[in-house]
């Protein structure tokens, strides 16, 4: 019987194929007997040291159009900066492409520009953050979102207009107002980064979200109470406390981070381009977003507090009257009640029971009385700083929500 030799089956199966993928490179010339001759002379150097002189073959694409290959060392650069450099802001299409979809004024660079998109958890020298214009920019937009609130609704409850400020101006908003921009946040700062990216440092899933230390409010002892008016004064826009001690180099959420460029964006704005240019981007962009502010509202006894209001504004009584029911014996009854005082209706409501209707009338009568508006169109304290503006006309100043 006559031995069968694996060895030649295994050299079969094991040989190696040719590769057929194709190549956008070719050389220029076809490579000759001398060049094959080096190439093993090469790889035999660089076999037996590490420092190998490097072969310079020159090639071009198949459409015929030259290019240089460079080491990766030169088309990487790595530079110990943690942020992009401000020239880098020139040579960026994304954030050439954000100025012009913003329709930003040429005023206002793309240095200006890239560094609003780095966060201080990112880079923390301030020459290069947008920290201090992410200060200004809420000063701003704080401002005029206050003053549309109070002249378009002078008379909303405190409560009330700490909410619609928060959903005009506040950070899921703004984080939602960057992100329709088309602003993309990198996954790590570094210098290496496009600048049209937003830089931050990102919380981790799951990590512990560090309390911040201690407030400014000087009435931190447990038997202060912590109304409505104090918040006016001691606390921030939204009616929240005011951390003493803020590290902004920690990790931070994304909703923050965006708020903080959008802020940032408006700050740039105004430095460079002024008031105005500012007013307008604000009013475009955050002030032209529909907000249904009867939404907000939340009564705890609305028949007892229209029945305050009415004797503060020495109105009659309100009295609940039937308008038209339907169904009374059924299983499914409706009723209309109106809320009278005198011959005035001050509301209107429907329900399944007359109380549920007398509570729908009531809530109805105090969201009329709070929703007033002289218009859309009412001027506003920040009109009066134009060149041609008009005097100042006083708005209605009401006497405020009825505490019961």
């Amino acid at each position: 019987m006559k031995r069968i030799r694996l060895d030649r089956l295994g050299g079969q199966l094991l040989s190696p194929r040719k590769s057929t993928r194709p190549c956008c490179l070719r050389p220029r010339n076809p490579p000759s007997t001398s060049c094959v001759a080096s190439s093993t002379q090469h790889q035999q150097i660089r076999s037996q040291s590490s420092f190998s002189s490097p072969i310079s073959d020159e090639v071009v694409y198949e459409d015929g159009e030259e290019s240089e290959i460079r080491p990766l060392s030169e088309r990487h650069p790595s530079s110990p900066y943690p942020s992009p450099l401000p020239d880098a802001a020139l040579r960026s299409a994304k954030l050439a492409a954000l100025h012009a979809r913003l329709s930003l004024p040429k005023i206002l660079p793309l240095q200006t520009m890239a560094r609003t998109l780095v966060d201080p958890s990112a880079d923390s020298n301030t020459n290069f953050n947008n920290a201090s214009l992410a200060q200004i920019g809420g000063s701003l937009i704080s401002f005029h979102v206050s003053e549309y609130l109070l002249c378009t609704y002078p008379r909303l409850p405190i409560s009330v207009l700490f909410a619609a400020a928060y959903a005009y101006n506040g950070p899921k908003t703004l984080q939602m107002i960057g992100r329709e921009w088309g602003v993309e946040s990198a996954a790590v700062p570094g210098s290496e980064v496009d600048p049209g990216y937003l830089q931050f440092s990102k919380l981790q899933a799951g990590a512990e979200v560090k309390a911040q230390g201690g407030t400014t409010r000087p009435d931190k002892a447990w038997f202060y109470r912590r109304g409505m008016s104090s918040r006016v004064v001691y606390d921030d826009e939204f009616g929240d406390t005011i951390s003493r001690d803020r590290d902004e180099t920690a990790s931070l959420p994304s909703e923050t981070a965006y708020s903080n460029f959008v802020k940032a964006v408006v700050g740039a704005l105004y430095l460079h381009a002024g008031r105005e240019a500012a007013k307008t981007f604000v009013k475009q962009h955050i002030l032209s977003r529909h907000l249904e502010i009867s939404t907000l509202f939340q009564f705890k006894e609305p028949v007892r507090e229209l029945a305050r209001l009415c004797a503060r504004e020495g109105f009659e009584y309100p009295v609940a009257r039937i308008l038209s029911e339907t169904g009374r014996r059924s299983r499914s009854p409706v009723f209309v009640v109106g809320i009278y005082s005198g011959n005035d209706q001050l509301g209107e409501g429907a329900g399944a029971s007359l109380p549920e209707a007398r509570l729908r009338a009531s809530v109805n009568a105090l969201k009329a009385w709070y929703l007033y508006s002289p218009g859309n169109n009412v001027p506003v304290p920040s009109d009066t700083e134009s060149a041609n503006a008009r005097p100042w006309e006083p708005v209605h100043i009401d006497m405020g929500e009825v505490i019961h």
